[in-house]
Order: structure tokens, then sequence, then C-alpha cells
């Protein structure tokens, strides 16, 4: 397991795991501290590539990219917003984290797509093809079990959907793993980094070859319950529904939960998931929020005539430690997990007090990555789930 290498620099901090990846966090917003001390760490240990995951509300993305170009002018990185951190500590606010992969042992090549709300999806299916023809010529590997792709989408694009799907097939089977950025909740602008680029409306695919041994998971912990609500009027392009059941949507919504209208919160959306049923599996489509007018916005595709269910949550501390354990066990230890945590479990556990248990969880399974507005497990867009991606000890491989 990985363990604690001592302070980088006053507010720094630095894991290094058995496979060889580092991760380094700090609450100060110097963005030149931070990426100096990332840089330092990138060097001795001759990193491949690295990712980044912000919160806007300690460093906008800008200063971040910019202290980048100066100080690691020549390591391809990509990187996002958040709504939450997971760090070697556990659960937190107001970080950035910096994962570094070695050059021995791990190959990354990445491609940035812009302007999603054009559509664009066939030039997807492009950028995948060429990503697995750059990453041939480095290492040779073709398609093999060594192989597995991360991506970053913009959490305000209403288009993770088409661009899951879309990655997902050009992939061909190679398994995708990934997190929608996020804003602190504040849902106005999430921001994409990769390689000096700074924006939004994009996302970013990255195709990785290791030598360690990895497994690609999710856990979710709802049931659903008989309550349903069918959605009679909608905007699907904005991901709004304006009527359940042929009345106003939060009125509909606030009598199935037993809430008043005026008190909804994150809180009770997050404690009150919907599902929709998917090829004989449910699969949350979580609301993000009241509009004035009564509609509610959804982080997940919507569309006329669905059938929701709500939704109960059930044992998130025992379905993350079972899921892990599982993990665990498939592995032969896990060394480190590089996690995407829905935001909206992360407001549950505070409201069922369990934060604390999740976070310790996260801690001691060396779980980092960040809180997203939704996941991106192989094919599929969702919602209040943790997906994650473990990797064993690298001798394990050797």
């Amino acid at each position: 397991m990985g363990g604690k290498g001592g302070d980088v620099a006053l507010t720094c901090s630095r894991t290094h795991y058995a496979c060889g990846l580092s991760a380094l966090t700090t609450d100060s917003a110097d963005a030149d501290g931070f990426v100096r001390a990332v840089a330092d760490e990138a060097t001795a240990m001759d990193a491949d590539f690295a990712l980044f995951f912000f919160s806007q509300a300690l460093v906008d993305a800008s200063s971040l990219s910019g202290a980048l170009k100066r100080h690691l002018p020549n390591l391809a990185y990509a990187g996002c917003s958040t709504a939450g951190e997971i760090t070697p500590a556990g659960l937190e606010d107001g970080h950035m984290l910096a994962l570094l992969f070695p050059r021995s042992g791990f190959t990354a090549v990445s491609a940035l797509v812009r302007n999603l709300s054009a559509g664009g999806m066939d030039d997807i299916a492009g950028k995948v093809d060429g990503l697995r023809r750059t990453l041939h010529a480095r290492t040779g590997y073709a398609q093999s079990p060594n192989l597995f792709a991360l991506c970053l989408i913009d959490g305000l694009s209403y288009a993770e959907e088409a661009v899951t799907s879309a990655i997902h097939w050009g992939l061909d089977d190679i398994p995708l793993i990934g997190g929608s950025a996020g804003d602190d909740l504040k849902f106005k602008t999430t921001t994409l980094i990769s390689n000096g680029f700074v924006g939004s409306d994009c996302a970013i695919v990255v195709l990785m070859a290791t030598e360690v041994p990895f497994h690609v998971f999710k856990t979710e912990n709802f049931v659903p319950t008989q309550e349903k609500l069918v959605v009679t009027s909608s905007d699907p392009e904005r991901r709004i529904v304006r009527e359940f059941n042929a009345e106003v949507a939060v009125e509909e919504f606030a009598t199935a939960v037993g809430v008043a209208p005026g008190a909804m919160t994150p809180l009770t959306f997050a404690s009150h998931p919907v599902v929709v049923r998917v090829g004989g599996e449910y699969y949350c489509r979580s609301i993000q929020k009241v509009n004035p007018d009564g509609s509610l916005s959804f982080y997940c595709a919507i569309d006329d005539g669905i059938v929701l269910s709500i939704a109960k949550p059930t044992g998130m501390v025992e379905s993350t430690r079972t899921a892990l354990k599982n993990v665990n066990e498939r592995l032969g230890g896990i060394d480190v997990v590089l996690g995407f945590d829905c935001v909206l479990r992360r407001l549950d556990a505070r409201n069922r007090q369990v934060f604390r248990d999740i976070s310790e969880l996260y801690r001691t399974n060396n779980v980092i990555g960040f809180g997203t507005y939704g996941e991106q497990y192989r094919s599929m867009h969702l919602n209040q789930t943790f997906t994650g991606i473990a990797f064993g000890h690298k001798q394990a491989a050797e």
C-alpha cells in the first residue's frame, strides 16, 4: 500500500504507491508552488503523464494551466474542475490534486474533443482511432488486456451520454471509466485543461497502456420503490422535466417523497434518487436542481414517456466496502484506486452521518480522485454511483 513520503513543500503532501504512481495534493491557492512540487516529483520518478483535479473555489484553471506551462512544459496532462476531491487523506473540499503516472509501467496518449454542444460524435470515433494508432506506435499494443481509457467531460454540457457512447464505440471493448467535471455545486461553469488548453463544452479522452494489473468497477447503493413518476412534459436538450404525471414536476416529486416543494435542496435529491429500468437493471437519473418555474433539471438524459421510480438509498458504507473487498480479492491486493464519486453520494453521506466512515474507507483503500457531476462506466453515463479503476501491485505483473 502507498504511504506518505513526507512534505514536498510546506503546504503540499506527497504519497507514493508501490505500482509507481505518485499523488500530490494541497489546499494552498499557490498554483506555481504546487506545480513546482509536482515538477520535482515528475522529474524524480520520470513521469509519462499527469492528471489534475482542482476546486475552482481554490484556484482558477487558467492560473493552474499557466503554472504548468512555466514549470512543467514537457509533461502531457489532462484535468478538470471538481465538486470535491478524494485525496490520500480521504474526502476533501477546496484542494488541488495531481496524479503522476511513471514512464516505467504506463504509457498514455490523450485527445481533446471540443464543441460538444455542436454534436460531431463521428469526430470522437476518429479521435479514438487516432489514439489507438498512436499508442500502438509507442508501445506495440494494438489490442490487449493491458489497455484502458479514461474520459473527463464538461459536467454541464448535456452531452455525456452521446460522448460516452461514441468513445466506447471507438474503443472496441477497451474498458472506459471517467467522470464529469464539477464546479463546487454552483452549476455555472466547469473547466477542463489539457496540454495548454483551458475551456468548457469539451471532453478529454486518455488511452493508457500499463504493465500493472488493474480492474474497472462500479458500485451504487439504492433500491427502487413502488412509487412511480412518468415524465409527461420535458425539454430533453436541456435535461429539464416540466411535468410528472401531468402535474408540475417539483410538486409531484415533493408529494412522492414527502418533502415540501419550497424545502428542496441538493440533499433532498441525494436522499431521494429516481431510477430508470434499462435492460433489467436500474440506473439513477439524478435531479440537479429546482428551477423558478417548478421544473427540475437533471444530471442525466431525460425524455417524455420515461417512467422513473423513486429509489431508497441503502447502506452506502457497506456496499462500498463490499465492492472494494471484491476488487481487492480479484487483484490480490489493491495498491491504489482512481475513483470518480458522484457529488450526490457525498451529500447523502453527510445527510446520513456516514461521511467520515466513507472518507475513512477511501483513505484505507488508497482511493484518490474527485467528486463528479456524473460518472462514465464502459458505454454508460451514470449518476449517484462510484466508478473506479483499481491498480494492483506492480510486482504482481512482473
